[in-house]
């Protein structure tokens, strides 16, 4: 029997060398290969497609590309690290001097050895990605410069999926699928996606609906929102955008959704509070992090969060080839999850509770919840009760009082002066008898 461990590790080898961009053979190949363990329906929005203030590209179909010195020699080659090729690079066949060629260079002149990534998606450019040293030893003379790559009309694709619950409200769990021969910022977040698509999927009770969305990043969730964005304005509870979730930093990074009092805000604040759970919080910053600054734009704020380990922008290997599968143990990967799959079961039962008889107390003994006999309440008389002493009774009349729709779960064990795993087996058992219910209406007379 295949371990999430093993999974992941023949997922990470698949995927890692594809010369992944936000179009084209490369990034379907990619989808294609998820679509096979979850069950993504894949859509493709336009090239010249008006979304928003940005319009879909054509797709870049690359072939190959090599970078070669007046004595024939191969400075570089993009069959042996695809990063060497400028992401969406034009086609070029043609020689240039050393002079011309270095504006069409790139390197890390303080990470010497590293081989950047680089793109140019939206204005037509050429160019080849070397180590700082490679670049220094460069000769004068004239290079061959061969890019095998066309643009042809297509679209963005995007694979999405749910898993349906009790309710239509939605938990949005996404990442993005477009960088290549990157692990942390690229296959960390796609990886643990799949996880917690296998694991919610076994849950014996989900009280939202899960969607599952993996795109190319910034376009791809644009043209998502395009097609998608009502309804998730509508149905929408909270998201999380993965990325990043699998470098050696030991505690997780969760960035706050713009709407500050947003479910998976306050879930996240609760349990570092009062569990002791290890994530350092931020707030909404449109400055950096990944698609949830699409998703928390003005016009849309939603309420999506992003969660990473080993930060974006915080260390050595981001965008370039030190970020590569040593760096990223997939252990991590697993650990991230574990940690996000407790968020997301605390957000289950975290929402509002709706009592579903609001006039008046409910007759708990119809219920089969209180004795009968009317006598002092002790063990003895209740055994067969959920309410079995005079503080669980006060408990249970609390928390259908507090039930009325204004109030989540974090909110009714604050005023109790309780935990919310002492709440939580009275509103399992008042779940299971239909007094208590989520994501309904609030009845009315």
């Amino acid at each position: 029997m295949k371990t999430e461990f093993d999974l992941i590790d023949k997922l990470f080898d698949q995927l890692f060398p594809i010369m992944r961009s936000i179009t084209g053979p490369g990034i379907e190949k990619s989808l294609d290969i998820f679509k096979e363990y979850m069950p993504l329906e894949i859509t493709k929005v336009s090239s010249g497609e008006k979304v928003y203030d940005w319009t879909v590209p054509k797709e870049w179909h690359y072939h190959d590309a090599k970078l070669i010195d007046s004595e024939g020699k191969i400075v570089c080659d993009s069959k042996e690290n695809n990063l060497h090729l400028m992401n969406y690079s034009s086609p070029v066949d043609k020689e240039v001097d050393l002079e011309e060629l270095q504006n069409h260079l790139h390197s890390i002149p303080n990470l010497p050895e590293a081989i950047p990534y680089v793109t140019s998606y939206y204005k037509k450019n050429w160019g080849f990605c070397i180590s700082h040293n490679l670049r220094e030893k460069l000769k004068r003379g004239n290079y061959k410069v061969k890019i095998d790559t066309e643009f042809v009309d297509g679209g963005v694709p995007f694979g999405e999926c749910y898993i349906n619950g009790d309710s239509k409200k939605e938990i949005l769990l996404t990442s993005y699928l477009c960088h290549p021969s990157l692990a942390n910022n690229e296959l960390s977040g796609p990886l643990g996606l799949l996880l917690l698509y296998n694991r919610i999927l076994k849950w014996d009770k989900r009280r939202f609906t899960y969607r599952f969305l993996l795109n190319p990043e910034t376009i791809g969730s644009l043209c998502f929102l395009h097609k998608n964005g009502r309804e998730l304005k509508e149905n929408l509870v909270s998201g999380l955008t993965l990325t990043c979730i699998g470098g050696p930093s030991k505690t997780l990074n969760f960035k706050s959704t713009r709407i500050e009092n947003s479910l998976i805000n306050n879930v996240v604040n609760y349990k570092n509070k009062n569990i002791g759970m290890d994530v350092k919080v931020s707030l909404f910053d449109p400055q950096g992090g990944s698609d949830e600054r699409q998703f928390c734009s003005p016009g849309f704020n939603l309420p999506m969060a992003n969660i990473s380990r080993t930060k974006y922008g915080e260390y050595d290997g981001y965008h370039n080839s030190l970020d590569n599968k040593e760096f990223m143990n997939l252990n991590n990967v697993i650990e991230s999850v574990n940690s996000i799959e407790r968020i997301l079961k605390y957000m289950e039962v975290c929402g509002n509770p709706i009592n579903q008889f609001p006039f008046g107390e409910v007759q708990l003994s119809k219920h089969d919840l209180y004795p009968n006999i009317n006598s002092p309440l002790s063990r003895e008389n209740s055994s067969d009760n959920v309410i079995d002493s005079r503080e669980q009774l006060n408990r249970v009349l609390s928390i259908l009082n507090l039930s009325d729709g204004t109030n989540s779960l974090i909110d009714i064990s604050d005023k109790l002066k309780c935990s919310i795993d002492d709440c939580l087996s009275i509103i399992e058992i008042l779940e299971k008898k239909d007094i208590i219910k989520y994501n309904t209406k609030i009845p009315t007379l």
